[in-house]
């Protein structure tokens, strides 16, 4: 009798429990309730899988259409979804590498169908594939991402494709560098434009402690002189638990 109690009780239980996660199938606003239910989280594991993948260079084996890209799959699909919110006319790179991501931003605005055009930049175009080099809509540009070159032909490309922008720094990560190319940016960028600092995890943040200041600290040094540039999109930072860009997610005030 006792064990037919028992197992009365355990089919209860569960039938509660799907009960309750029939509901939340349709009523997204109780995920939280079904976390707690299913799943108890330590707090610790976004933090762990970023320096998994770091650490094990995952990203040095991350690709689109064939073309080497060096991200975050994460944060790739949060920059599609930020692209089509935004809706932007141009967006620029800091930093080109091979071309992947130049490839990929020229890929999700085609999509989205309105006239644009993907400006990046690098110091050199060794890298840079020849796959990349093919994108008519994309513009690629050898140079100091800092230098009052690119600063003109950025205003040049704004009245061209006037409307929002969203631009990402990835190229050297040296704190000064960084700093650089938010101040270049800062004429530049109107209310509403969004702004990517990437590679912020580095320095302890939470990788690579011995790295030296380098983005996210030129994130704080550029604040500490312009507070009230930027609004910190952390939400999107946050939505898929981890980044390539910790508090590096920015929208133009």
């Amino acid at each position: 009798m006792t064990s037919q109690r028992q197992s009365a009780a355990k089919r209860s239980t569960l039938a509660t429990k799907l009960r309750i996660l029939n509901q939340i199938v349709f009523d997204r606003r109780n995920t939280h309730l079904f976390s707690q239910l299913f799943y108890r989280s330590t707090g610790s594991e976004p933090e762990e899988y970023c320096r998994w993948y770091f650490n094990n260079l995952v990203w040095q084996d991350t690709t689109w259409m064939g073309i080497e890209t060096y991200k975050s799959p994460c944060d790739m699909w949060n920059y599609q979804e930020i692209l089509v919110d935004l809706k932007p006319s141009l967006v620029i790179e800091f930093g080109t590498a091979f071309g992947g991501s130049a490839v990929f931003w020229a890929s999700v605005m085609r999509q989205i169908g309105k006239p644009f055009k993907v400006l990046s930049v690098d110091i050199s175009h060794k890298l840079l594939r020849p796959a990349a080099r093919r994108d008519p809509d994309v513009e690629f540009v050898e140079s100091s991402s800092a230098s009052p070159e690119i600063a003109e032909r950025i205003r040049q490309l704004r009245s061209e494709y006037p409307g929002k922008v969203w631009a990402i720094l990835d190229s050297d990560h040296t704190k000064d560098h960084v700093l650089a190319e938010m101040k270049l940016l800062r004429p530049l960028l109107s209310t509403g434009d969004y702004l990517v600092v990437e590679d912020s995890l580095l320095n302890g943040h939470p990788v690579a402690s011995e790295w030296g200041p380098g983005p996210y600290e030129a994130i704080q040094a550029y604040e500490e002189e312009f507070p009230n540039d930027y609004t910190h999109d952390t939400p999107r930072e946050k939505k898929f638990g981890w980044s390539f860009a910790p508090y590096g997610f920015m929208v133009r005030n």
